[in-house]
């Protein structure tokens, strides 16, 4: 899980801040004593039935009391200082770290593991009644993850690179419960590869069914935390997404999805002839040149227009976007021309959410979405192959849009 960006690191190096690795493990023990102080807050929320200064939803006679003085824990991390929060009545009874207790069981992480692999609070909370004996009620697992939430709008509003070579668009839909009803919800999705070859994940919104007007935000959320440039977008074939882009990258081009575009065409194709005309359009997709591929859609007009022309006319309606991949590095268009590394990275987040059939709001959508992402990026650590080689030639190809970013 990546709590501070690269740069936010280096930065701390710079400032001396962080000098060796026991600097490292001083910031990371400060960070876990305040997110358990934070944890034990919310179970005090939940102990009383509201939160700290909302007394308009408060109905019980009980209330705050401070806090016990400061205690020492045992972690992993070191001994951590702790202020236990009290009420009124000594009712309260933390679970996180109890009152007597010298030494942290690390139950949070339990929890924040399990939510992020797709357990339902109740799930969760037959989980710690079994294996620790802890009897954890499921409105307070739903508020330690709701913890999260600053967390998640700090990842969300993070800067940015100014140049990204690829840049990945698109959305996942889930059933969210809203005003009593169940409605579609589109989580929509941004993975960037940077300059140096990495991939990372650039942000989720949660909005209304995917449409071009909400990419747009989106487009403009990323200039507003400090993209400047874009080389390519790739991207689905959804009507008005390249205006979109257009409007607030006008410089980068525009590579619409093959694979999208072949599923989109067989709309207009008999289930009998779906493997043949399958095979036929991939020369065209395979070919060395735009030239040698506008001669292979001739030549597959020439055997199928006559009985799909509509799938011969959406290939023709698209083809400045769909053959943008052949200006570019044989080993550049391998990355580019579909969507799969963002498909990939859905393929991994539906393995998350699969146990949920729906969520009952879109914090508990993006919760989920945002612990599986980081646990999936996480592991992200390998460059795009032959990145050397592709960045050479984009230095060649883009010049000054390129050049002034390489490392």
């Amino acid at each position: 899980m990546e709590l501070l960006s690269k740069e936010q690191i280096r930065q701390l190096i710079r400032d001396g801040k962080l000098k060796d690795i026991h600097d490292v493990q001083s910031m990371l023990k400060d960070l876990f004593a305040s997110t358990i102080q934070e944890m034990l807050e919310a179970e005090l929320d939940t102990h009383l039935g509201y939160a700290k200064y909302d007394a308009k939803h408060k109905d019980t006679d009980n209330a705050r009391n401070g806090h016990g003085a400061k205690r020492t824990v045992q972690s992993e991390l070191g001994d951590i200082d702790i202020a236990l929060p009290r009420d009124r009545k000594g009712e309260f009874e933390p679970l996180i770290v109890q009152k007597r207790q010298k030494r942290m069981p690390s139950i949070e992480e339990q929890v924040i593991a399990l939510y992020a692999r797709g357990f339902s609070t109740r799930d969760i909370q037959d989980h710690l009644q079994q294996i620790y004996g802890v009897d954890m009620s499921p409105t307070l697992v739903s508020n330690l993850t709701d913890r999260l939430l600053p967390r998640i709008q700090e990842w969300q509003n993070r800067p940015l690179h100014p140049l990204y070579t690829v840049v990945f668009l698109d959305a996942i839909h889930y059933k969210v419960r809203e005003e009593g009803r169940l409605v579609s919800k589109a989580a929509y999705m941004v993975i960037g590869i940077d300059i140096e070859g990495q991939k990372d994940v650039l942000g989720i919104w949660i909005g209304q069914s995917e449409s071009s007007k909400f990419w747009l935000g989106v487009l403009n959320d990323l200039k507003a935390r400090g993209v400047q440039d874009v080389l390519v977008f790739s991207t689905d074939n959804l009507k008005g997404f390249s205006e979109a882009i257009a409007a607030c990258f006008p410089q980068s081009d525009v590579q619409k999805c093959i694979v999208h575009q072949i599923r989109n065409s067989l709309r207009y194709v008999s289930y009998k002839d779906f493997k043949a005309v399958a095979a036929a359009l991939k020369p065209i997709y395979q070919a060395p040149t735009e030239e040698a591929a506008l001669m292979e859609l001739d030549q597959f007009e020439r055997g199928w227009g006559a009985r799909y022309p509509l799938c011969v006319k959406s290939w023709r309606d698209n083809w400045t976007e769909l053959a943008t991949f052949y200006r570019y590095p044989v080993e550049m268009r391998r990355i580019m021309y579909t969507t799969n590394i963002i498909e990939g990275y859905h393929r991994q987040l539906r393995k998350a959410t699969k146990g949920k059939s729906m969520f009952p709001n879109d914090e508990a959508l993006l919760k989920m979405l945002y612990l599986a992402t980081m646990e999936l990026t996480r592991k992200w650590t390998m460059r795009v192959a032959n990145w050397g080689t592709i960045l050479g030639q984009l230095a060649i190809y883009f010049g000054d849009r390129v050049t002034p970013y390489i490392p």
